[in-house]
C-alpha cells in the first residue's frame, strides 16, 4: 500500500484522518508571567463579579482578548471568564474568534474555552505552509483531552479538503478527526479535491 501524502484524507467507517491541524494549548509554563491589561475595570458588588472593557490578557504566546469580559476574580488559580463583542483567543499555532466565549483559567492557565455566537471560527497554518480553518456554531477547547471539538453545522478544511458534520472532534495528540455517530444517526460529508495534474490531463487517451 502507498504511503499518505501529508494532505490525504484516511477513512475507516467514520473515523477520519486529515492533514495535522497543530492546535495547541500555549507552551507557557504555568507559573509563566500573566498580564492583563484593560481600558477600564469595576466592581459589581450585586454578584461579585470584576468587569472589563477592552481587555487583553496575556501569558508568553497565549493571548484572551475581547471588548467586554467578566469575572469571577483575579485568581487565575480559580476563575471563570464570560467575554463578549471581538472575542479572539490565541493558542500556540492557531486562533478561536467569535462573539462571544467561556474562558476557565485554573492553576494559572487556561484549561478550556467555549465560543459561541456570531462568525465562531478558527485558523492556523499548517505544518506544510497551507492554512487550516473551522467554523461551528460553538467550539470548545480543552487542554486536559488535548481536543477540540466543533458542534452544530461544523466544517473542518485543509484547504483542499472538507468535512462537514453536526459534530467534529479533533484530537491534538493524535492528529486526528472524528466525525459522525452511528447510533445518533449523525452524518457527515467529506469533499476531497484532487490535484490538478497538468501533465496527465495535457496526454493524448491511449
Amino acid at each position: 500500500m502507498a504511503a499518505l501524502r501529508p494532505n490525504a484524507l484516511l477513512i475507516s467507517g467514520y473515523l477520519v484522518c486529515v492533514a495535522p491541524f497543530a492546535w495547541a494549548q500555549s507552551a507557557a509554563k504555568p507559573s509563566a508571567e500573566i498580564v492583563l491589561d484593560a481600558a477600564s475595570s469595576e466592581m459589581d458588588y450585586r454578584t461579585n463579579t470584576l468587569l472589563f472593557q477592552d481587555l487583553l490578557i496575556s501569558q508568553g504566546s497565549t493571548r484572551v482578548k475581547a471588548e467586554r469580559a467578566r469575572s469571577t476574580g483575579l485568581d487565575f488559580a480559580a476563575s471563570t471568564w464570560t467575554l463578549s463583542g471581538g472575542v479572539r483567543l490565541e493558542l500556540e499555532g492557531g486562533v478561536m474568534s467569535s462573539s462571544e466565549a467561556t474562558v476557565i483559567f485554573r492553576d494559572n492557565r487556561v484549561v478550556s474555552a467555549t465560543v459561541r455566537g456570531e462568525n465562531t471560527a478558527f485558523e492556523q497554518r499548517l505544518r506544510n505552509g497551507n492554512r487550516a480553518s473551522g467554523k461551528a456554531r460553538e467550539i470548545l477547547y480543552d487542554s486536559t483531552t488535548a481536543t477540540v471539538t466543533l458542534q452544530g453545522d461544523a466544517l473542518l478544511s485543509d484547504g483542499r479538503n472538507d468535512i462537514r458534520g453536526d459534530k467534529l472532534v479533533y484530537d491534538l495528540a493524535a492528529e486526528r478527526v472524528s466525525a459522525g455517530n452511528t447510533t445518533s444517526g449523525d452524518r457527515v460529508r467529506i469533499t476531497i479535491r484532487p490535484p490538478a495534474d497538468t501533465n496527465n490531463s495535457a496526454r493524448p487517451p491511449r
